[in-house]
């Protein structure tokens, strides 16, 4: 006969937050995880901006000689020869690449983000320090210095600021070779320090593009924007599956689990990525140029990688997603952003940072995306000026995001590893 006797009572699986917070192991991985992420972020950020100057690596600067004579007595050539060879010698070994070009020239990497600035000796120079010794009131010979907002703030400041003390030296150098010469009073005052140094912008940009950060903040944006978009995108797609719970206040809806392999689900995640991309990167441009007055005089392009932009960035995270699964989000986080905005190179230059910097600046995108930004807001879309190299940089990490995220989800297909609805006990 069955037994009529009570049923045997359940397991009380009931908790308070006082039992959870009470083990030990609850512990262990959000404080290990929450130290190493707080740790090597403040060692990246903070680690490349302190002391940038301390860092300089072939820092491009042009040097021009317009010296047009004569030679002072007693000398076979314009002093213009001996100041750049001075500038070029007056600074450490490899921390300056000094380029040694004609005005033009030096007008043409200045439009074209090449160099940060430039220091240039105008025509007039040896004229204007041989009169310092002979005449009454004599005008002060004059060194241009040329800077270049458009490659950012800090970098057109570091520029400015190693071209200012390069002509001060210069200054101090002729003011001591000329004092014996000097026939009145006045010529010896002047003579303390002889040049005086004109500080100019060498290719200006507009009133409404924050001194040339303008293009760092709007390539973050769509940064942020793939990024956002693909993890919405994917959290939206799971809950409608079925792998993946929705909670909206005290409301909870699972979906019944959706039969398909994880190729599919990716292509799926991927086709929507694209698809939404064109609502992200579109209000951006809404945003930033419409609402806010950014300049942007070739818009229609900018619109156009903006897009692929966003659309690259997010499919480089669904890739990153698919192939470590949850964790996927953190390691995508370090990757296109916590990676990415210290090797940009867009607030610190990469000739004014550590060389772990530099190295990450070869392959992170946002380098890349900086760039082709810049050329296209401050440089008239040069492709020289970094417009072509952004581009290659999109179309290799469409390249890289398909090859590694569908490589990965096959590979689990065809180990079996498909979604399964299932339950842990």
């Amino acid at each position: 006969m069955a037994s009529t006797g009570t049923p045997p009572e359940t397991p009380d699986r009931s908790a308070d937050a006082g039992r959870v917070l009470g083990r030990r192991r609850n512990w262990l991985t959000p404080v290990v995880l929450s130290a190493l992420v707080a740790l090597g972020l403040s060692l990246l950020y903070m680690g490349n901006i302190l002391t940038p100057q301390k860092h300089l690596h072939r820092m491009p600067i042009a040097l021009v000689d317009s010296d047009a004579g004569p030679p002072l007595p007693g000398q076979s050539r314009p002093l213009g020869a001996q100041v750049v060879e001075q500038v070029a010698a007056g600074t450490p070994a490899g921390e300056i690449d000094w380029r040694r070009v004609s005005r033009a020239e030096a007008q043409r990497q200045l439009s074209s983000g090449k160099v940060y600035g430039a220091l240039v000796v105008p025509e007039d120079f040896s004229r204007a320090v041989a009169a310092l010794t002979t005449a009454d009131a004599p005008a002060r010979p004059k060194l241009q210095v040329l800077t270049n907002p458009g490659t950012g703030s800090l970098g057109s400041g570091i520029a400015s600021q190693v071209n200012q003390e390069a002509a001060h030296r210069v200054s101090l150098a002729i003011g001591g070779q000329l004092a014996a010469t000097a026939t009145t009073e006045t010529a010896k005052v002047f003579l303390t320090d002889p040049v005086e140094v004109v500080t100019e912008v060498g290719h200006p940009i507009g009133e409404h593009s924050g001194s040339g950060l303008g293009a760092f903040y709007f390539t973050l944006l769509l940064l942020l924007a793939g990024f956002m978009t693909a993890n919405i995108v994917h959290a939206g797609l799971d809950v409608s599956m079925g792998f993946a719970d929705a909670e909206i206040g005290p409301f909870h809806l699972r979906e019944p689990t959706l039969r398909i392999s994880r190729a599919q689900v990716l292509l799926a995640k991927m086709g929507m990525t694209a698809a939404v991309a064109l609502v992200s990167a579109s209000l951006v441009m809404l945003a930033a140029v419409a609402v806010l007055g950014m300049e942007a005089p070739h818009a229609w392009q900018l619109w156009l990688y903006s897009y692929c932009a966003v659309t690259t960035v997010g499919l480089g995270v669904l890739a990153i997603i698919a192939a470590f699964g949850n964790v996927g989000q953190l390691i995508a986080m370090f990757v296109f952003i916590a990676f990415d905005l210290p090797a940009s190179g867009a607030t610190v230059p990469l000739s004014a940072s550590p060389g772990f910097y530099r190295f990450l600046g070869v392959f992170e995108p946002m380098r890349q995306m900086v760039d082709a930004v810049r050329s296209i807001l401050y440089f008239d879309a040069q492709a020289g000026a970094g417009l072509v190299r952004g581009w290659l940089m999109l179309l290799l990490g469409v390249v890289v995001a398909l090859a590694f995220g569908f490589g990965m989800t096959r590979y689990y297909d065809r180990r079996g590893m498909r979604f399964e609805p299932g339950h842990r006990s």
